[in-house]
């Protein structure tokens, strides 16, 4: 198993803005480290004279200060590999990832336990002369997949990494989509998906099947599927693990099979003497000519399973009715004076808790500067690791570390009553979007019934003077 670190190497000052970078690369490229100079190479640049390259790259494209490289450490685990294998491939990695717009440095230290890797690279791009920028995920998405997928070519252990959390980062129409049809499209796809594996015995039936349900079925990377009345393809693995187009392969087989053996158990042939012949009735020569016409139109094919869809509209009203109706039983009301209270009632609850976010908020700023050190100190706390550990080179971080931590216990606090202050006010922050997410969403309904009750009471009058208009003129009323 390998897993990959990224830190960036910061400016000194206009008196020497690269004296960390290059503090860096003499570090990792000590002979006492690297087997004697062995493992150490570089990409896009002569290993001897990485620092003056990278230092030209920046002079040519004017950025000179702010962050000067960047260092990555590779850790490999213990035992599983040699120095050899190791060099290989951090090598590649570095190919991959960097080789195309980066000068870097690749060394493998083999004077530890634990057999790792350092890369040391510019901030500044040759070709481009833009700046590398680190964003948030790139771990996931860039960085550990390559790490992980070079590890596997070369038989070793791999790390887990959490999928990116695509159902909370669909883009904004599809998240309204579904937030709207949430009873009517995720249900019925997946009930549809399970009849269909259930029924199916290989995957090409199960494909077959779901067109017959007026599904289109899209097979590129990802399993897509679209029902009728849906405006966009729904990868099917966004329902869960259970519908990857890998495991819903597996789930045919084994679901057929277990429902075989459920319907018939251990079947056996038994023959059963019949006093006489029982012949199907046969179609005439006009039903056969009928039945014909009705294939080809299509009027026998399979109807999808769900029609829920159709009702879209009229479901979103039923839960808009069932929502008034709960509102109305919880607070009791009887008359159209008591939704008017309500309604006053709802609009200072919410008041009152806007009132406490703002507090909340208040108190938060007194305490942001102690919690973005203690922030900063997680930050460095893998370098603090590694220094505690005997790795000189995170020096200026371990100084770092200890002001920080210097400057908190001088504020009367330690770092684990921040910590504890900092979940206290997450807590209090959920607890209090809660109730005001609650509040508002009462207070929707609550306006949505007074303006029902209005409405419906304008057409009452609007009725009762159209029928004294009405006896007015008519004779049979006087």
């Amino acid at each position: 198993m390998a897993i990959t670190k990224i830190l960036y190497i910061g400016d000194c000052g206009k008196g020497n803005h690269g004296k960390h970078l290059k503090q860096s690369l003499a570090y990792v490229c000590k002979e006492e480290k690297t087997g004697g100079g062995r493992w150490i190479s570089a990409v896009n640049c002569q290993p001897g004279f990485a620092y003056q390259q990278m230092v030209g790259t920046k002079e040519l494209f004017h950025k000179t200060d702010k962050r000067q490289g960047y260092h990555m450490i590779i850790s490999f685990e213990e035992g599983e590999v040699t120095a050899d294998l190791a060099f290989e491939i951090v090598g590649e990695f570095v190919r991959q990832y960097l080789g195309r717009d980066y000068e870097a440095v690749y060394v493998i230290h083999d004077n530890t336990a634990h057999i790792h890797g350092h890369i040391i690279f510019n901030s500044v791009s040759f070709s481009t002369g833009k700046k590398y920028r680190y964003e948030k995920g790139d771990w996931a998405k860039y960085i550990q997949p390559i790490t992980n997928s070079l590890c596997s070519r070369y038989g070793l252990s791999t790390i887990t990494i959490e999928e990116d959390q695509a159902l909370a980062h669909d883009n904004y129409e599809e998240w309204r989509e579904r937030k709207d049809g949430r009873f009517v499209w995720s249900d019925m796809i997946c009930r549809d998906l399970d009849i269909c594996i259930a029924q199916a015995s290989d995957f090409e039936e199960f494909m077959d099947l779901l067109s017959e349900k007026g599904y289109e079925i899209k097979q590129g990377k990802h399993l897509a599927v679209k029902p009728p009345g849906m405006s966009r393809y729904r990868r099917c693995r966004y329902f869960g693990g259970d519908y990857t187009e890998e495991r819903i392969r597996e789930r045919i087989v084994l679901e057929s099979a277990e429902v075989r053996k459920e319907l018939y158990g251990n079947a056996k042939i038994v023959r059963v003497n019949v006093p006489y012949r029982i012949r199907r009735a046969k179609l005439s020569g006009i039903q056969r000519r009928y039945f014909a016409r009705l294939y080809r139109t299509g009027k026998l094919k399979k109807r999808p399973y769900s029609q829920a869809w159709k009702y879209r509209d009229e479901i979103k009203k039923m839960h808009q009715l069932h929502d008034e109706y709960m509102l109305l039983s919880k607070y009791e009301i009887h008359k159209e004076e008591d939704i008017e209270a309500l309604c006053k009632q709802l609009d200072l609850e919410k008041k009152t808790v806007e009132k406490e976010r703002r507090a909340l908020s208040k108190e938060k700023a007194f305490y942001r500067g102690l919690f973005q050190k203690v922030e900063r100190i997680e930050e460095l706390s893998f370098a603090e690791s590694a220094y505690v550990s005997g790795d000189t080179f995170f020096e200026d971080e371990h100084r770092e570390y200890r002001k920080i931590t210097g400057e908190i216990q001088n504020s009367g606090y330690s770092v684990d009553e921040l910590k504890e202050l900092i979940k206290e006010f997450k807590d209090r922050s959920a607890r209090i979007s809660e109730d005001y997410k609650s509040v508002g969403r009462e207070y929707k309904i609550a306006l949505r019934l007074r303006e029902n009750t209005a409405y419906y009471k304008r057409i009452k009058d609007r009725s009762k003077e159209a029928v004294i208009t009405g006896d007015r003129k008519s004779p049979r009323g006087r």
